[in-house]
């Protein structure tokens, strides 16, 4: 069976899109940020929640943010970066325009999400973690998006690629583009 685009994922998940964190930053998003840092700074636990807004106003967490909140929480820059960088939902470098999750579970790994994999690392010109040169894809392996049945599962941004073969990669990448070039000019 062919691959096909079986759901659409919540947002849940995107907390990257395009990194606005190139050169000097402007400082309403510091301004805002220190609004955050302000209303969580003597809550327990505060560090997340301020790097998830931060993450969401800068679009990654650069140095210069980290040691922002760092000062602003009255934490070492070291507890921030250790943070930063443990969950995989941050990302101290820009993130492409949308991030491609392989998942590697068993049910999928057994039936070549690794090939798949391989093959997106191919087109791409990337290894897991990185970033295509034209700033649209990031590429991570995930352990289990809970599809087994539709295994191997490639998920683009929102859209759950079902049964996808290695063969399938470049198409699906194409039309993925496609689909959403054309959303954006229907808007």
């Amino acid at each position: 069976m062919a691959s096909e685009v079986v759901a659409k994922r919540s947002k849940l998940e995107s907390v990257g899109g395009e990194c606005k964190c190139h050169g000097k930053l402007p400082d309403d998003r510091f301004d805002k940020l220190r609004d955050v840092i302000d209303e969580y700074k003597d809550k327990p636990g505060s560090l997340i929640p301020v790097l998830h807004e931060a993450q969401q106003l800068f679009g990654c967490l650069p140095e210069d943010v980290q040691e922002f909140v760092a000062k602003g929480l009255g934490v070492p820059e070291s507890e921030v970066y250790g943070v930063a960088t443990f969950y995989s939902l941050f990302s101290l470098k820009p993130k492409g325009k949308w991030t491609i999750s392989v998942c590697l579970g068993t049910a999928c790994y057994v039936k070549g999400a690794a090939d798949c994999l391989e093959a997106l690392k191919k087109e791409l010109g990337i290894d897991i973690g990185g970033t295509s040169e034209d700033g649209l894809f990031t590429l991570e392996g995930v352990r289990c998006v809970g599809a087994c049945a539709l295994a191997p599962v490639v998920v683009i941004g929102d859209t759950v690629y079902a049964k996808v073969k290695p063969e399938d990669i470049k198409r699906i990448l194409a039309e993925h583009v496609e689909a959403h070039s054309t959303e954006a000019h229907a808007s």
